[in-house]
């Protein structure tokens, strides 16, 4: 939904109603959703590779030499979410490239962060490519303040057009002499004598 079809609100609401509407209509002009899986499958693969769990009374740490690939491709999926909020226009390039490197992240980042990552990451690509914005309504399609008096003007003016066509045509066919009676087919005479051999539909 486009920001001239959002709800607008009235000045009597609340802050809170204000707001809430407000980021409504900032969140229908472009692909929320998407951006922010793409950055929540960019955590997973950043973090976990410099994470230090604890199981137990035991540390392990997957501090591999794909260290830096991992940062890279969480940094890169964050800033891509960032970038379809925030640039809607070049969403088809942010979906292709989530993708991507969602699917890089599954060899170089523990499975794509032991798989956390990998759904957010399809899914969040896939809504950048898809999503397309509304296109803006017309200025007659706007409800008026007048509670639709546009409507019923321009209803009553095709009423009128269309009553004076009747009288317009009635008055074109009298005058034009070349659909009168007096110039349609002439039947056949009854006066003329048949010839010998002529069917009777000749005459």
């Amino acid at each position: 939904m486009s920001s001239a079809t959002a709800d607008a609100w009235s000045e009597g609401e609340n802050l809170f109603t204000r707001l809430r509407l407000r980021f409504r209509s900032w969140r229908r002009t472009r692909p929320f959703w998407a951006g922010l899986l793409a950055m929540i499958a960019g955590v997973p693969i950043m973090y976990l590779p410099y994470a230090h769990l604890s199981l137990g009374g035991m540390t392990v740490a997957m501090s591999t030499t794909a260290g830096a690939g991992s940062l890279i491709i969480g940094i890169l999926l964050m800033v891509l979410g960032l970038t379809a909020w925030f640039q809607p226009a070049v969403r088809v390039f942010a979906g292709v490239a989530t993708t991507l490197l969602t699917l890089v992240s599954i060899p170089v980042s523990n499975l794509a962060g032991f798989g956390l990552a990998l759904i957010p990451g399809l899914v969040g690509g896939g809504l950048m490519v898809s999503w397309a914005p509304l296109k803006e309504r017309a200025a007659t399609d706007l409800p008026t303040a007048d509670g639709g008096a546009a409507d019923e003007a321009a209803g009553y003016a095709a009423d009128e057009a269309a009553t004076e066509a009747v009288p317009a045509v009635a008055e074109q066919a009298d005058a034009d002499p070349a659909q009168g009676p007096e110039h349609a087919a002439p039947a056949a005479r009854a006066d003329i004598p048949a010839q010998a051999g002529e069917p009777e539909e000749a005459r």
